[in-house]
């Protein structure tokens, strides 16, 4: 009975305790790349036309045909970029196959080096290693963590990554671009544009800073003020070509 009042603490205690990790990091990233994407560029574009005089309808026009252009190619970047970490998961995944089979001695002695660094002496971590010796999937998992700090990519990340980027940046490209849609005079929607687009990285870097788990003020400012510089940039470009 003594000895099972520890374990039954421990497991209270681990069921009381809730962890809050944030995991979705691939997501997050994929959302932050299109998002910010689509809300710079798009209106770089409609920004530089509307000192054309020209009207609305051509800017939004010129703008949704960039929305879509872009969506596709960040889209096509993204699943291209995932793929590529898929394919090299699996080659790596492979050799390490092909290692374990053909020179196991020197495989383990690898596990050792690695728990070596986190302080395990011999005598402690070679029951480990005889473990994994016996468990050849673990062993794999474990060299493949550990040695290679590769971790398994989500089955369909590929395309679940085109789609998210593309989405993105179809939601942030019609938010500097809705302006267009009511305001028939382009220098007025352009400047109704900049105010909508400085709220929209406002909100969009609390919401980041939310999920992320880092200061979300601290966040909303860093996001509006590096999507207003990119903005100005992009505008600045935009004009410097119309004038030459």
């Amino acid at each position: 009975m003594a000895g099972a009042l520890p374990t039954r603490l421990s497991e209270k205690l681990l069921q009381d305790h809730e962890e809050k990790h944030f995991t979705a990091t691939d997501v997050v990233r994929d959302v932050i790349i299109g998002v910010s994407d689509g809300l710079t560029v798009p209106f770089a574009l409609a920004a530089g036309l509307s000192g054309a005089n020209v009207p609305s309808s051509i800017i939004l026009t010129a703008g949704i045909a960039e929305v879509a252009a872009g969506a596709i190619s960040m889209g096509l970047g993204g699943y291209l970029a995932a793929k590529s970490e898929e394919d090299h998961y699996m080659r790596e995944l492979k050799r390490e196959q092909e290692e374990i089979i053909n020179v196991p001695d020197v495989e383990a002695a690898e596990i050792g080096e690695v728990l070596a660094q986190y302080g395990l002496e011999p005598h402690e971590y070679n029951p480990v290693v005889n473990s994994l010796r016996k468990n050849p999937k673990a062993w794999l998992d474990f060299m493949m963590k550990f040695e290679l700090g590769l971790e398994k990519p989500e089955p369909k990340r590929a395309l679940q990554s085109a789609m998210t980027i593309a989405l993105a940046y179809v939601v942030g490209g019609l938010v500097p671009l809705s302006p267009y849609i009511f305001i028939p005079f382009a220098k007025q929607a352009m400047i109704t544009s900049i105010a909508v687009t400085l709220l929209a990285l406002i909100v969009f870097g609390y919401i980041k800073g939310r999920f992320t788990g880092n200061n979300p003020v601290m966040s909303s400012i860093q996001t509006a003020i590096i999507g207003a510089l990119a903005s100005a940039a992009a505008y600045a470009m935009a004009k410097a070509v119309q004038s030459a």
